[in-house]
């Protein structure tokens, strides 16, 4: 497993200084990135020949979220390549292996020019060691919305500083967005994110929030159409982790 460490900033926390879940996500996608950029195919040697990865699902168990100035291991490895989609798990621990999180995550190679799938080249798959699924759920990535009302939220304007390197909304700005949503010290012990579509600059998003009973809340978060960007539902933990 390809690991790096680090030391929760004051930046990533929220008012209660607990890392935040689009921090938590932001980890996750730094990881995958530096072992891509460590193996000399990352997003400068992609795009170079058209390509880059797209995350279309995520799935992150979260048993205890990490605080201020706590120090964490973040770490990944793919586990299966087939045809144009890489399957990856990722772990968040403590320095002494207390699993802190773990999400498994599915990504599409697509052409950066029509953003359609491409089978991923044998240089590039064969430049990733595939290892043992790490031990949690494993889901569909289709995600249900609830057969009630949903509650339409403030509509947000993409801005530029939403944006990633492949010039659409970062995913774990979704998340950002989602997350803000829920009341006041409610915190997530399951996040599952399914992304539909782009957004883009200046896109205008509108959530629509659905409660599920106590501990299940869905949001998706809507274009102008109706059709949704992405949808996230988050499983509500008791204890808030504290």
């Amino acid at each position: 497993m390809y690991t790096f460490t680090g030391k929760i900033r004051y930046s990533e926390t929220d008012a209660y200084g607990f890392l935040t879940p689009e921090k938590l996500i932001d980890y996750f996608q730094d990881c995958s990135t530096f072992q891509s950029e460590d193996l000399g195919i990352g997003v400068k040697k992609l795009r170079s020949q058209g390509l880059a990865w797209i995350i279309v699902y995520w799935r992150v168990e979260i048993y205890r979220m990490p605080v201020l100035g706590e120090e964490v291991r973040i770490g990944t490895t793919p586990y299966e390549m087939k045809g144009g989609v890489g399957l990856r798990n990722f772990l968040l621990e403590t320095p002494d292996g207390e699993r802190l999180a773990a999400a498994n995550s599915v990504w599409t190679l697509v052409d950066i020019n029509t953003m359609h799938p491409v089978r991923i080249p044998a240089e590039i798959r064969d430049k990733y060691q595939l290892e043992a699924k790490v031990d949690m759920l494993y889901d569909s990535r289709k995600i249900r919305l609830p057969d009630c009302p949903g509650e339409e939220k403030q509509t947000i304007v993409v801005q530029e500083y939403h944006l990633d390197s492949n010039r659409h909304m970062n995913n774990g700005q979704y998340v950002r967005i989602a997350a803000g949503l829920l009341p006041e010290k409610t915190k997530a012990a399951v996040l599952r994110i399914e992304y539909r579509q782009q957004a883009v600059l200046g896109d205008r998003i509108t959530p629509v929030q659905y409660q599920d009973g106590p501990s299940r809340v869905c949001i998706s978060l809507n274009a102008h159409n109706g059709k949704p960007y992405a949808i996230m539902e988050m499983i509500l933990c008791n204890n808030n982790f504290q």
